[in-house]
């Protein structure tokens, strides 16, 4: 079965990303979103420990121990960037002030429930971090994840069996596999990987799916 890459679903998501926009990149996979943004597009990425203005990962042998982002990751400074209180970073996010959020999840419900921080496992390690700020605060989330699990479940399910991040939050679904809107009548495709076949697709998702605006679609094409 045909996949994206994680650079390829880094790019996508980057294209979604419009001119001007005040933009969270969660811990992990959505970190890479930054290095595809292109250069002549202002968009003002923000940092949950206190930056806004980040730009793309720094070059090998140009990191700054003390700037880094919320995974601890080295990032880079745009000019007009800055850096400010953690508290006064939590301000924007609950505040309203960012237009889209980029979160990774072990699950998303049909209806848009995001789980993202607890497996619920007995010796899974917490880590709900600012993921609940931002899931209720930023005006859209979007979540980058595989399709499925190590294992072979879905990790899109008609219900979470995880503790929830947010209730009804989700705004489109980025994966390996699919692109994937949440809407009022539940997951409508938007794009898949080359090759596959709405069959294909629901054969691997636990919850239902909604075939594309465009009934004509097949892998690897948007409605």
């Amino acid at each position: 079965m045909n996949r994206y890459s994680r650079e390829q679903m880094a790019e996508r998501v980057a294209r979604d990303i419009p001119e001007g926009a005040y933009v969270n990149l969660g811990i992990g996979l959505p970190t890479k979103v930054a290095n595809y943004l292109p250069p002549e597009r202002e968009v003002f990425l923000h940092s949950e420990n206190g930056l806004l203005g980040m730009g793309p990962a720094p070059a090998p042998g140009e990191e700054d121990e003390d700037l880094i982002n919320a995974g601890k990751q080295p990032v880079t400074l745009l000019t007009g960037g800055a850096y400010f209180h953690h508290a006064d970073s939590f301000g924007m996010m609950r505040g309203g002030h960012l237009d889209i959020c980029v979160l990774g999840a072990f699950q998303v419900a049909a209806n848009g429930d995001l789980a993202n921080w607890h497996t619920g496992a007995p010796d899974a390690i917490p880590a709900v971090g600012g993921a609940m700020d931002l899931a209720i605060g930023a005006k859209q989330v979007f979540v980058m994840m595989d399709h499925q699990t190590k294992t072979g479940e879905s990790k899109l399910v008609e219900a979470c069996s995880y503790p929830l991040t947010g209730v009804a939050c989700v705004s489109r679904i980025y994966t390996d596999l699919a692109v994937i809107d949440v809407t009022p009548d539940g997951l409508r495709v938007r794009e898949m990987a080359p090759g596959l076949t709405l069959a294909d697709l629901q054969a691997v998702t636990a919850a239902p799916l909604l075939p594309a605006l465009n009934e004509g679609l097949t892998g690897g094409e948007s409605a």
